[in-house]
């Protein structure tokens, strides 16, 4: 037995059952795609809390959800966390592709290669983020191999009245205005946000502006409502650096004048109703429009593309309380559609278009055999249509392209959960897969013609895991163990996007919790990730850019009414660079962070001070090497910086 397990299975053993699990008793909705308490599903689920969000030292929402096991996070640069790339259990450059994440249950991952817009979800507006680590696949359908993160806003409609203002290092302004309130009949909350800052590094700057929120009318056995969010931001796009620079001007850039614009809404009407007590319908529609410019300057001259995403979808659901034979039993029966549409306008290239239309049944049973055993059943058929075009380029002599293409896969969950007082364990099984994006459907031929890549094959596997959870007084600890086994696993081997040869992904995920005094808290996760190819001509090399080790700590101090201070750590190990398949270049450097926090609560004030990268450290969560230059390149992350906000409530 691998001593890392060896080490946890022995501190697992080490916790008697003594006391209950307070996160336990958390409303968690990303189990069953229903809001309860303690659902029983057999899987990982962590919540983290809205005092938790205020406990962390970040400035963006990607940075919070660093400090938990299982979860890396790249970023690019920026205290906005625009374009952070979030990977769950290891996949590295085609991380955004594997990790789901949902704003209210609704997706967010585009349909193309695009990144999340962080921008679009302020900190504020979060109410607690529901983490589902491994295949969500059943219940979320594609993009879902890693896991699935739910991030839920506040929907209290309480009475709320707050604005907050923001400076802070590399030029950094921002405000933020909340408002909610609500009665027996109707509600309403809305966040408004805008941020602006010159950037660490030449060519950084960033700007944003973002609203949502949420309208909702109350029903007797339920409520009807509308999501909404709209956003606009720009920045400049400073690219990577090469070797020397990285070293000695890490600052500089390459690309001075290469800029980036987009700006969309979302809209989700949806229903939640009590059709019987043991009978509810939920469901939504939603409507979601981007538009994304760019301008890029080089050697070779100018281009710039302007692309338009919409993505319209439907997902009723059923949720059945009832009984098999004498076992308490319910069943969610759901319909997931979506049709997304991309088209780009490109200067300098071939206008490019693509469409999907997806649409998936699926259902999960959760059976109690006691009290305490619970079985976890679960079903989707997901069918995917993908048609593609390009247009023909004369300057390049590329013929047009054009392209369709019908996939359908299944996939099953299978789980057992044996909860007591204060301590529970779990085992399941399961399939995941995942359809390529529409970008990864454009390809060449052994002449470097276009060509429509309509033979890449949808990516599944099958994945085992075992865990548990277990509190001890005022201590907690959540384990556990997994191995996923991917098959045609989709993916860019350096000159096209293909099917790669068999990969496994193991490891070990642990999160500790221990309230040492009243106002004295601590928190820390690790994670062990080996994520190798197990077949082919990279058999048993290290699939680049996903660190074997991790680790987090946050010790947090309340003071009572007068406020609170936060110390924490983060470290990431070393990795393979970008698209080193064969594991010949030599290791991206691992780093360690270390950031702190201080608020203090005069009320009706409330002043937060952060600072971030205390210890000035200098390093890169993503590099890769360029064969056409020779030579290494980096993106330099933010150094030091000093952030000051203050809040006013009315």
């Amino acid at each position: 037995m691998h001593p890392r397990y060896s080490f946890t299975l022995a501190l697992l053993a080490a916790f008697p059952a003594i006391a209950a699990d307070k996160e336990a008793e958390t409303v968690v909705v990303t189990a069953t795609r229903f809001s309860e308490v303690a659902p029983g599903v057999a899987a990982n689920v962590s919540v983290i809390t809205r005092q938790d969000i205020s406990n962390t030292p970040a400035q963006n929402l990607p940075d919070v959800l660093s400090t938990r096991a299982g979860i890396d996070v790249r970023q690019i640069g920026g205290a906005m966390g625009r374009d952070a790339v979030v990977d769950m259990r290891g996949f590295g450059a085609t991380a955004t592709s594997n990790t789901l994440i949902l704003v209210d249950g609704l997706r967010v991952n585009p349909v193309d290669m695009g990144g999340i817009i962080w921008s679009a979800i302020p900190l504020d507006s979060v109410e607690r983020i529901e983490i589902m680590r491994g295949s969500g696949t059943v219940l979320y359908g594609d993009g879902a191999s890693g896991g699935v993160i739910n991030i839920i806003t506040n929907k209290s409609g309480s009475p709320v009245a707050g604005v907050t203002a923001t400076l802070g290092d590399f030029g950094y302004k921002g405000s933020e205005v909340q408002l909610g309130n609500g009665n027996d009949t109707a509600y309403y909350n809305l966040f408004v946000n805008y941020a602006a800052a010159d950037g660490y590094r030449k060519n950084s700057q960033q700007d944003q502006q973002s609203a949502n929120g949420r309208v909702g009318w109350l029903l007797d056995g339920g409520e009807v409502y509308t999501d909404f969010a709209i956003y606009k931001e720009s920045a400049g796009q400073p690219g990577s650096v090469f070797t020397a620079a990285y070293r000695d001007d890490p600052r500089s850039t390459r690309t001075p004048h290469n800029s980036e614009s987009r700006d969309g809404y979302r809209i989700r009407p949806g229903v939640s109703y009590r059709l019987h007590d043991r009978l509810t319908l939920e469901g939504e529609f939603a409507f979601d429009h981007q538009q994304l410019n760019t301008k890029y300057f080089s050697a070779f001259g100018a281009t710039a593309s302007d692309r338009l995403r919409d993505t319209n979808s439907l997902t009723p659901r059923l949720r059945w309380r009832h009984d098999l034979v004498a076992l308490p039993s319910e069943t969610v029966f759901g319909y997931d559609y979506y049709d997304g549409k991309v088209t780009s306008d490109n200067t300098g290239f071939a206008n490019q278009g693509a469409a999907q239309e997806s649409s998936a049944f699926y259902m999960q049973n959760i059976t109690k055999f006691t009290q305490n055993l619970s079985l976890t059943l679960g079903g989707r058929n997901q069918r995917m249509k993908q048609k593609a075009h390009q247009d023909a380029y004369a300057p390049f002599f590329s013929p047009a392209v054009v392209g369709e293409t019908t996939r359908t896969k299944d996939a099953y969950d299978l789980g057992l959960a044996y909860a007591a007082d204060g301590w529970r364990i779990y085992g399941k099984t399961g399939t995941t897969f995942r359809f390529a994006n529409v970008d990864e459907l454009f390809g060449f031929d052994a002449f470097f013609n276009p060509v429509f890549a309509g033979d890449i094959k949808p990516q599944h596997g099958r994945i085992n895991e075992i865990g548990g959870d277990i509190a001890v007084g005022p201590a907690n600890l959540r384990a556990s163990f997994y191995q996923l086994d991917l098959t045609d696993e989709i993916g860019f081997d350096g000159t096209a996007n293909v099917n790669l040869d068999p990969t496994r992904r193991k490891g070990i995920e642990l999160e500790a919790g221990w309230k040492m005094t009243d106002s004295l808290q601590a928190k820390a996760s690790y994670t062990y990730a080996d994520a190798r190819f197990r077949e082919g001509a990279f058999s048993g090399n290290a699939i680049p850019l996903v660190p074997r080790d991790q680790a987090s700590a946050l010790l947090t101090w309340n003071t009572g009414p007068t406020g609170s201070y936060t110390a924490a750590a983060r470290y990431v190990g070393e990795r393979r660079y970008s698209s080193d398949f064969a594991n010949t270049r030599r290791m991206l450097s691992g780093y360690t962070t270390f950031d702190m926090q201080s608020v203090w609560k005069l009320k009706p004030w409330r002043i937060t001070a952060k600072l971030l990268n205390a210890l000035d450290r200098k390093y890169s969560s993503i590099a890769g090497y360029s064969t056409f230059y020779s030579d290494t390149y980096y993106y330099p992350a933010d150094r030091r910086s000093i952030f000051v906000s203050a809040r006013y409530d009315f």
